[in-house]
């Protein structure tokens, strides 16, 4: 068995499409229309067959209760890994995006977290290995 897809939450979707191609750099997989809303995936540009991220519309109760109280407590909802956290952090930052924790070393690696713009919290990680 091996991960296909992980999905957040977000509270719109064409906004996080915006967010996560033009300044995380990710590259649509899935497109499809379903109702009202999207079946949309996303993959990054260095791993085209790997993991997806689903962009799910935050639409019941129960998901956009547990995204406002991860936020309320300051907890990422999903990491990426990164190769070099003080360029990523770099480049996202001119990008605009905004950090809530600026990279901290924790045991075996470097972490900072973001604010998606959509309801979540992201960590990077860039790991010591």
């Amino acid at each position: 068995m091996k991960m296909y897809m992980k999905s957040i939450a977000v509270d719109d979707q064409s906004k996080a499409l915006d967010f996560y191609t033009n300044k995380l750099g990710f590259v649509v997989k899935h497109d499809i229309p379903i109702g009202e809303h999207r079946w949309l995936t996303l993959v990054s540009k260095e791993d085209a067959e790997g993991v997806e991220l689903g962009l799910e519309p935050n639409v019941h109760p129960a998901s956009r209760a547990y995204q406002e109280a991860l936020m309320a407590d300051g907890i990422p909802v999903s990491a990426f890994s990164v190769d070099d956290i003080e360029a990523e952090v770099a480049k996202l930052e001119a990008a605009g995006v905004e950090f809530t924790q600026p990279p901290i070393k924790a045991g075996g690696a470097t972490m900072a977290v973001f604010d998606d713009t959509c309801g979540n919290l992201i960590q990077i990680v860039e790991l010591h290995v």
